[in-house]
């Protein structure tokens, strides 16, 4: 699979995370134990616009669609597991979270390497 067809896919991520985060959040705002909620509503808002601007920026940073997915699958396992916790008192995995923080620090950490690979037109 080339990357830059991973786009679309990234995009579509993109909108569904940040739709999420704002369904959350507003779940998270009508009573009850709703921490979990709050909290995969955060990852979720924190991540989508960020995951939107690497596939705009693709061009610009050769890292970018590497972790742009990376970001995507580890804030798509992290904030499932802590709604799975929320809904029905149990990990959607064991060690899910801890996974999807791994994968959203190797998400950044793609970012940051991103420095160090020089694209085609510099």
């Amino acid at each position: 699979m080339n990357l830059v067809s991973l786009r679309p896919i990234l995009l579509m991520l993109s909108g569904f995370l940040g739709a999420s985060g704002v369904a959350l959040a507003a779940a998270a705002s009508h009573g009850g134990d709703t921490r979990l909620l709050g909290n995969a509503s955060t990852m979720c808002l924190a991540h989508a616009p960020v995951i939107l601007a690497l596939c705009l920026g693709h061009r610009m940073l050769r890292t970018a669609l590497p972790a742009g997915a990376v970001l995507a699958l580890g804030t798509l396992v992290f904030a499932g597991d802590l709604v799975w916790r929320h809904l029905e008192q149990a990990s959607l995995f064991p060690m899910a979270a801890p996974l999807g923080g791994l994968l959203m620090i190797a998400g950044w950490l793609f970012v940051a390497a991103g420095a160090f690979f020089r694209h085609g037109n510099d």
